[in-house]
């Protein structure tokens, strides 16, 4: 089951982990920390990462979510802008207008523990966020590109 905004299931997890015994610390685990990402087999998978944390005997467990601002969209808007100029018709600044409709919502969840000194994460992400990410990081990656105009000597 697909979620388009992840509050009800942040709720849930906030409820479950306190009655499982279990802190939590707001804290993100970022990409360049050594990870292993726990598998989802089904929409409840993320109570097995917990009942696995409290088995490992962890004090707490970290905790990050992603609510979508609506800075965040108009700063994608520019950068799309800016990067198709002329073209105001671009693919991608139509699918960036779209996620105006998601601003206020929370997109993306990341629960993580540490055992054994390897960092344990379970994460999820609703179809709109996982968009907004491809269209930063595709924005980012153009950003960076430089033209060289200049003829050999």
């Amino acid at each position: 089951m697909k979620f388009d905004d992840l509050s009800t299931l942040r709720d849930d997890m906030v409820a479950f982990i306190a009655g499982h015994g279990l802190r939590r610390m707001k804290a993100y685990v970022p990409e360049d920390v050594p990870t292993v990402i726990f598998e989802e087999d089904d929409v409840d998978s993320w109570k097995d990462f917990v009942e696995d944390a409290k088995a490992a005997a962890v004090p707490f467990v970290t905790m990050s979510e992603v609510l979508l601002e609506p800075e965040d969209v108009s700063t994608l808007l520019a950068q799309i802008k800016d990067q198709n100029f002329p073209d105001g018709d671009a693919a991608e600044l139509e699918e960036a207008r779209e996620l105006l409709q998601h601003v206020g919502k929370i997109g993306y969840l990341q629960l993580g523990f540490s055992h054994g000194g390897v960092i344990f994460l379970y994460e999820t992400a609703t179809e709109w966020y996982d968009l907004f990410q491809e269209l930063m990081e595709s924005m980012t990656e153009l950003g960076s590109i430089i033209v060289d105009d200049h003829e050999d000597e």
